[in-house]
């Protein structure tokens, strides 16, 4: 088992920024990367970004050059540094992991933590 906590999400108006904090516990040593995905209404799931364990990133197209993940130096942690935003990234965020590198890079993930609102007002 994993455990995933993520930092508080906020209100910010478009063309600023949030950063997104989470720490992982529990079977650490089996994660395959960490990445945040997120949810919002009347809109699929989108895979964020993630990072993987050997450190390689990705990025969706809807926020390349925009935004930035990265990990703590326990590896534990992970963070997603969002500038520049617009309300279409409005949305809740979920931090999440997945035991296998695989798994992260198709978004099939098998923790997640409870969620996060993030709302960019226009």
């Amino acid at each position: 088992q994993v455990q995933l906590v993520e930092s508080v999400g906020g209100l910010v108006q478009a063309g600023g920024s949030l950063r997104l904090s989470c720490a992982a516990s529990g079977r650490i040593f089996s994660i395959g990367g960490m990445g945040w995905y997120r949810q919002a209404p009347g809109k699929q799931r989108e895979t964020v970004a993630f990072i993987t364990s050997g450190g390689s990133t990705n990025y969706a197209d809807s926020v390349k050059g925009r935004f930035t993940i990265s990990r703590g130096n326990a590896k534990n942690t992970v963070y997603l540094q969002m500038n520049s935003l617009k309300p279409e990234d409005t949305g809740v965020y979920y931090c999440a992991t997945a035991g296998r590198v695989t798994a992260v890079v198709a978004g099939s993930w098998d923790y997640w933590g409870q969620g996060t609102q993030v709302t960019v007002s226009s």
